[in-house]
């Protein structure tokens, strides 16, 4: 069941005296009576959406081909239910990371049973898949898609290297039917850029942090998205030694964190003239933002350089603002405001994405704030100016001009 903590309850009810003020004494029995049904109601709903998730996942090691995307679209579809029920984001990201994982080491075990019957002998190293994204973050909402790297162990040569060029793509096309979406900015191991033994990955590591690669922007970038790195399947402890290496490296050169924290500051708010709520004046999206690249996206960002900068080893962006204010970055005050902000902008993201997934909005990202209340716009609001005020902290610490 939903903690009390994580859950928003659509109605507050009022204290006994305040009822009755507006009913007489009688009527208060067969009001509590109703009241007790719905949440009783509630209650049963919440328990038979666990019991069927855990039905679900259960299968999952019994299925495999399409069949394994009917059950994921089953479980986020169960998601989607209590979501809209209790509008609890941290039992979605904890449900849907569980399930999603079970999923993909069932599909990486299916992988390399194939291969194994096709009589192609798999190296004697270990191996590891680690996410990254939403995924690494432990973040994962209704629509997901794949942000995986692989890292093999030295030793096994050419035959390694040409072994998991053909695991990767099927990994990637199992995964797919699945119900994980290509990754659009091709971060899956199909794409040379995240695959490679434990070496290769520190060659390339090195050669981002000195600024040895032509496009240094990119490759930026690409250890930014790194930075999120979790260990999803196969040998633990060679992916704990890459996202350690990774994590030394971002500290280490100080000119790479420089770089993400400047381009951390400098992305862009929803906010206008008077910390308005700022929208699109034409075009297809007049009166809406993008949610996730206005106000979402840059509150991640900005925790995350600030936990890097730290060495706060969390992923997730509730642990990270947990840990900055245990270590002292935040203060406590501070770190609510921002622990509610992502409550506030994750809850309309999600929203956002039950309404794509129904066939009411055609895209996942954008917000028309006038559909809102005129607290939630305000809500909003004070999330954005939040995190701008984190963006002067990153701003001033790394003493960007």
């Amino acid at each position: 069941m939903t903690s009390t903590a994580s859950m928003t309850h659509p109605l507050e009810l009022p204290s006994l005296t305040d009822i009755t003020r507006f009913c007489r004494i009688e009527d208060i029995e067969p009001f509590l009576q109703m009241v007790t049904a719905v949440v009783s109601s509630d209650c049963n709903s919440i328990f038979d959406w666990k019991l069927r998730r855990d039905q679900l996942v259960a299968s999952i090691e019994q299925t495999h081909g399409p069949a394994l995307k009917e059950i994921h679209e089953a479980l986020n579809q169960n998601e989607m239910e209590r979501f809209l029920l209790t509008h609890s984001v941290n039992e979605l990201h904890q449900s849907c990371t569980e399930y999603r994982d079970v999923l993909v080491h069932r599909v990486m075990n299916t992988v390399f049973a194939e291969m194994d019957e096709a009589g192609l002998v798999r190296p004697a190293v270990p191996f590891a898949l680690i996410s990254m994204g939403s995924d690494g973050r432990k973040e994962q909402t209704l629509i997901t898609d794949q942000d995986n790297l692989i890292v093999y162990g030295d030793g096994g040569g050419e035959p390694a290297d040409q072994y998991f060029i053909d695991f990767s793509g099927r990994l990637v096309d199992k995964l797919e039917e699945a119900g994980f979406m290509r990754c659009t900015g091709d971060i899956m191991p199909t794409n040379q850029t995240w695959r490679g033994s434990f070496s290769q990955w520190r060659k390339r590591l090195f050669s981002i942090v000195r600024y040895e690669v032509e496009d240094i922007g990119k490759n930026v970038m690409d250890l930014i998205v790194m930075s999120d790195a979790r260990f999803v399947a196969g040998d633990c402890e060679l992916a704990s030694e890459l996202i350690d290496m990774i994590r030394s490296m971002e500290r280490d050169y100080f000119q790479v964190l420089w770089g993400m924290a400047k381009a951390a500051t400098e992305m862009k708010l929803a906010l206008g003239f008077m910390k308005r709520i700022w929208t699109e004046g034409t075009g297809d999206h007049k009166g809406e933002f993008n949610v996730k690249l206005l106000a979402w996206a840059p509150l991640v960002m900005n925790v995350r350089i600030l936990a890097i900068n730290q060495s706060i080893p969390a992923t997730s962006t509730l642990e990270r603002i947990s840990l900055l204010e245990t270590e002292g970055s935040f203060s406590s005050a501070f770190a609510r405001d921002l622990t509610e902000a992502y409550h506030i902008l994750t809850k309309q993201r999600i929203l956002i994405q039950v309404r794509n997934l129904k066939g009411i909005q055609r895209d996942s990202y954008y917000l028309n704030p006038y559909q809102l209340t005129t607290e939630e716009q305000e809500q909003i609001r004070h999330a954005m100016i939040k995190i701008e005020e984190l963006q002067k902290i990153i701003h001033t610490n790394f003493h960007i001009v």
